[in-house]
């Protein structure tokens, strides 16, 4: 597969916000915006302008605000929706316009209650709406992992030809396995004629917990957009988590990928989400949760202390994380006890640490970590002992 430059396009804002509980003012959104154009994200979908006054204002001001990033606002396949949005995106420099509309069966039947053909002529008819405001449209085939893969290309076909350069392939429900969605890519790329002329984007929600992985099989298969969200924020079981699939393509180096993230700044970007959205994140999420960078394991800690290679295959200070951590548990072992006893200033033989070691599980075995409070008064007990024998 030729090289290629992944555009990553962050969502955090729109579907990221649609997580209950998760609601910004504009402030909050655009201070947010602001840090993902820093952190090197190619386009920021802002909001859904129809949807409220508030998203309205979020989308217009983050427009004024964001000189390098391409800004976009999402409409359903309505007149009124896309002209709502080109307002809202007057100011920007780079404006899109994100449309589209559901195109597997179940949506075409039970949410439209209309048919293959009419679908296809709506989808026609919003991007030739988008076009009167600005060349960059983007069209998204709602529930593409679940349609068929003829209809889905005839539609592709279509949309590019009325002016679509982006077209947004979404596995809406997370349905899809991996090897499934890089061989829709694929299918598309294959049997698309005009497809040279957009950019193929991939949307994956985490339903099954596959959203990452279908992602990088999307641009392994051809893709080269992939939409993400700051700590996999999203709908339901979330979306692509934008810090997971950034790292993949940086360590794999063999798919001759690359994105301009500035991976420096993940982790404190992924603190600012958290915080502004009163959203937790998990300790072991990948990348960013405080366990990441954490060892507790006897053998992890040996090998990681004699190298860390063995146990990380990222640093700490490459996704800007604090630094790695020695977790002292029952499971821990002479190694990490002797490290953590030279962190605190004692210097203790091997001899030493081997009496000091069954003191240390003693209190290990009491509590679920043994913190360096606990670790002094083991170290100066001893001491005592071994100055009055």
């Amino acid at each position: 597969m030729a090289a290629g430059k992944v555009d990553i396009f962050d969502t955090t804002l729109r579907d990221g916000e649609q997580v209950p509980g998760c609601k910004l003012n504009t402030k909050e959104k655009l201070e947010i915006a602001l840090q993902l154009e820093a952190l090197g994200v190619d386009i920021i979908e802002a909001g859904f302008p129809i949807s409220s006054p508030g998203d309205f204002e979020s989308v217009e001001q983050i427009s004024k605000a964001v000189k390098n990033a391409t800004v976009c606002g999402l409409t359903r396949a309505v007149q009124k929706d896309i002209e709502v949005a080109a307002q809202s995106l007057r100011y920007a420099v780079r404006p899109r316009i994100h449309t589209g509309i559901g195109t597997s069966d179940l949506h075409i039947k039970s949410k439209f209650n209309s048919t293959r053909e009419d679908i296809l002529q709506r989808a026609i008819q919003c991007v030739k709406w988008a076009r009167n405001f600005t060349d960059d449209v983007e069209f998204y085939a709602e529930d593409a992992g679940r349609t068929d893969n003829d209809y889905l290309a005839k539609v592709i076909e279509a949309v590019i030809k009325a002016g679509a350069s982006v077209v947004n392939i979404p596995d809406t429900t997370g349905y899809c396995l991996p090897y499934q969605y890089g061989e829709k890519i694929a299918y598309l790329i294959n049997n698309v004629p005009n497809i040279d002329k957009a950019v193929i984007s991939c949307h994956c929600h985490n339903d099954l917990g596959l959203a990452t992985a279908n992602s990088i099989a999307g641009v392994i298969a051809g893709a080269r957009q992939i939409e993400c969200t700051i700590n996999g924020l999203g709908e339901r079981a979330g979306n692509t988590s934008l810090e997971e699939v950034v790292m993949i393509i940086k360590q794999h180096k063999h798919l001759g990928l690359h994105t301009n993230i500035i991976t420096e700044q993940l982790n404190p970007l992924s603190r600012k989400v958290s915080d502004t959205m009163r959203m937790p994140v998990q300790p072991n999420k990948a990348i960013v949760g405080s366990n990441a960078f954490s060892h507790s394991s006897g053998i992890h800690q040996d090998g990681f202390l004699k190298n860390a290679q063995t146990y990380e295959i990222i640093t700490p200070e490459e996704v800007g994380a604090d630094s790695s951590k020695i977790v002292l548990t029952a499971r821990s072992g002479r190694s990490a006890l002797a490290y953590r006893f030279q962190n605190l200033g004692f210097q203790f033989n091997r001899n030493d640490v081997d009496v000091l070691y069954n003191e240390f599980l003693k209190v290990a075995d009491s509590k679920k970590e043994v913190e360096d409070a606990d670790l002094s008064l083991i170290a100066k007990k001893y001491q005592s002992n071994v100055a009055l024998a």
